[in-house]
């Protein structure tokens, strides 16, 4: 094969911990309807709206915070009270301002891979927000690039490893979603290796590629350095 020199990697549940502040922010709110729906019922009316929405409002808290809302004011009829909608725009903002948790085996990997390989962050979602995670990480140093994007797409990793790499025959890509990280990735002709998160957002599952030869799992961020050394 020809020799790997870029590395793209995930941020959200890959590099450091964010699906677990939207599920116990989900939790919060069917807790503030519990009058209008039982709390999978609630849930399942969020995740509705989030995915109407996703065309208008992008991945991220803010939309998250907009289909809240839009759901509150749905499983209400229209009533749901202004207090209501102000412990929403609350959750918000603590969402917002929550300290950033990285994952295990993170730093070290990063810091083994450093100067190796061109390494590339590639995220969706509010490029305030997430500018913010990469900052108070202090994981910003180990990448060449930064790229926030508004959706992953094959052609959003032909693009950015064309730019930054040798191209993506040349280049892989790392994270926890098989939809946005992986498949996309492997359409574009580069390497997808899955690093699995205990909890991922609905909207995001996907099979497993397994009869793909470019596609690799492996359990943490711990083994890539394994992964890397075996296919070169």
């Amino acid at each position: 094969m020809s020799s790997l020199t870029t590395i793209g990697f995930d941020a959200d549940d890959t590099l450091w911990q964010n699906e677990t502040f939207y599920r116990l922010t989900e939790q919060r709110f069917a807790a503030l309807l519990a009058n209008h729906g039982e709390p999978d019922i609630i849930s399942g009316r969020l995740l509705e709206a989030e995915k109407r929405n996703l065309g208008h409002y992008g991945f991220g808290i803010k939309g998250f915070i907009l289909s809240m809302i839009e759901t509150a004011i749905e499983v209400t009829d229209g009533r749901v009270s202004a207090s209501v909608i102000g412990e929403i725009l609350a959750t918000g903002r603590e969402m917002l301002s929550h300290p950033i948790e990285t994952l295990p085996h993170v730093r070290a990997t990063l810091e083994g891979l450093a100067g190796a390989y061109r390494m590339i962050l590639i995220t969706k979602g509010d490029l305030f927000d997430q500018e913010r995670k990469l900052a108070q990480s202090g994981l910003g140093d180990f990448f060449d690039a930064v790229e926030i994007v508004s959706d992953k797409t094959a052609a959003t990793y032909e693009r950015i490893f064309s730019r930054h790499g040798d191209g993506p025959a040349r280049s892989m890509m790392v994270g926890n979603s098989l939809k946005s990280d992986v498949l996309p990735a492997l359409q574009a002709g580069s390497w997808g290796v899955y690093v699995p998160h205990s909890l991922t957002w609905a909207l995001e599952h996907a099979e497993e590629p397994v009869s793909e030869p470019r596609f690799r799992r492996i359990e943490h961020l711990g083994r890539l350095g394994d992964l890397l050394s075996r296919l070169e």
